[in-house]
């Protein structure tokens, strides 16, 4: 059976955070990095949106400020962003406090899915360069902590060190690693919340600031703005008993590309289950079930002219006189998103885009779309035995999927910090 210092699962900003500080401080090390995909996944293949101001992407549970501006620096250090000029935005601040509404100001970087896939095949090449071992299209499907192994499709394999960091997508595999090693955890917590989608022209600020953060009363954010070339997604999900649903997802490829005018941004309502305690997880996937059986298996979009009026959207009308624009994601059903999102959210989601659209009025014109369910797992929520993220005796659990950070950056810094800890063992 081989046998790796350190294996370290999942190639998104988390995992090759741990590995390229590992190997920077411990060349000797053997080190494996592993994914079921046949290309490095997370944030840096979609998108490719990173933000380095504390707090955006760090869950004050996990971080101090002091952590993550020390590992922030360090991320910057490696990836030597290019960060993007903001103007004007003493305006839209003041508008906003006016309103008990908060507009961050976030040091940002945008690449773009191109740019992003290309920034991903430099960091494989590095890898592979400092002789760090990659294996992709190898499924993890199991871990045995008492014999320090995993088990995947292909074969067994020993480690000094392991290092979880799948991802939002990996939730259920890290449910099941933790059960395994007796790691304690909580799955309460969740994002739902829609797509709006409209002309750029409606919501000007992202001339001036290309990733706006506002955050409204009763726990809404704007989250993951995409403008110039920019296009509305959808992604497939699988629930605990097989069954499917469609979560929908914003994304922009770089300046190089041809602009449509367009542009999209989530507003997402943090939901903390309490008592009776129940699964964030799971109450996110009835819910994306339930949009599914309303929208005939495709996610449900509404223009923003029919909804003020109590009227659903239909597909013949759906481009008519002020509803002028055609969707980026034409996959969807035209309909009522009332009838799918809970009332509680969809009122504290609809009083929010009624403040924005006071601070950068045009959000709420007639034309503008909303599409339904977008919904962030991040969930799980472990007991951690150290300061480093580490779980059980030599795992540790990192990055978006282990609730350590919302975010590529915020993630790259958990990893590097995960790192830390097994150089300090």
């Amino acid at each position: 059976m081989d046998t790796y210092d350190c294996i370290i699962v999942g190639t998104g900003p988390a995992g090759l955070g741990a590995a390229f500080h590992l190997s920077a401080n411990r060349s000797d090390l053997r080190l494996l990095l592993i994914d079921k995909e046949r290309l490095s996944t997370g944030g840096l293949r979609h998108d490719c949106k990173m933000n380095f101001t504390y707090p955006v992407g760090f869950p004050a549970d996990s971080w101090t400020r002091e952590q993550a501006e020390h590992y922030l620096e360090l991320v910057v250090q490696h990836l030597n962003p290019s960060f993007m000029n903001k103007t004007g935005l003493e305006t839209y601040q003041r508008r906003a406090e006016r309103l008990d509404v908060r507009l961050l100001d976030i040091r940002q970087y945008h690449l773009g899915t191109d740019g992003g896939l290309r920034l991903i095949k430099s960091l494989m090449t590095e890898i592979e360069r400092r002789g760090i071992e990659v294996s992709l299209g190898e499924t993890v499907v199991g871990a045995e902590p008492a014999d320090r192994r995993i088990v995947t499709n292909r074969r067994d394999i020993g480690y000094g060190n392991l290092i979880l960091a799948p991802g939002r997508g990996g939730f259920r595999f890290l449910q099941t690693a933790m059960k395994k090693a007796g790691v304690h955890y909580q799955d309460n917590i969740v994002d739902i919340g829609i797509r709006i989608e409209t002309r750029e022209e409606r919501y000007p600020i992202i001339r001036d600031y290309y990733d706006p953060k506002f955050y409204f009363p009763g726990l809404v954010r704007t989250f993951c703005t995409n403008s110039g070339s920019a296009y509305v997604v959808k992604e497939r999900y699988e629930t605990r008993e097989g069954r499917h649903y469609y979560s929908v997802n914003g994304h922009a490829y770089s300046n190089s590309r041809k602009k449509n005018g367009l542009v999209n941004f989530a507003l997402l309502k943090t939901v903390t289950l309490t008592a009776p305690l129940a699964s964030g997880q799971e109450f996110a996937e009835m819910l994306g079930c339930q949009a599914m059986l309303l929208g005939g298996d495709r996610p449900i979009m509404q223009r923003v002219g029919d909804f003020r009026v109590g009227k659903r959207s239909k597909a013949e009308t759906f481009c008519d006189d002020l509803f002028d624009f055609q969707p980026t994601l034409a996959d969807c059903a035209a309909g009522d998103i009332s009838l799918a999102v809970p009332g509680k959210i969809m009122r504290n989601i609809w009083r929010s885009m009624k403040l924005l659209d006071t601070v950068v009025p045009g959000v709420l014109h007639p034309g503008t779309i909303m599409y339904y369910p977008e919904v962030k797992l991040y969930a799980n929520k472990p007991s951690f035995i150290d300061d480093y993220f580490r779980a059980a005796e030599h795992i540790y659990l990192v990055g978006d999927g282990a609730g350590t950070s919302r975010g590529i950056t915020a993630a790259w810094a958990s990893g590097m910090r995960a790192a830390d800890g097994i150089l300090s063992s």
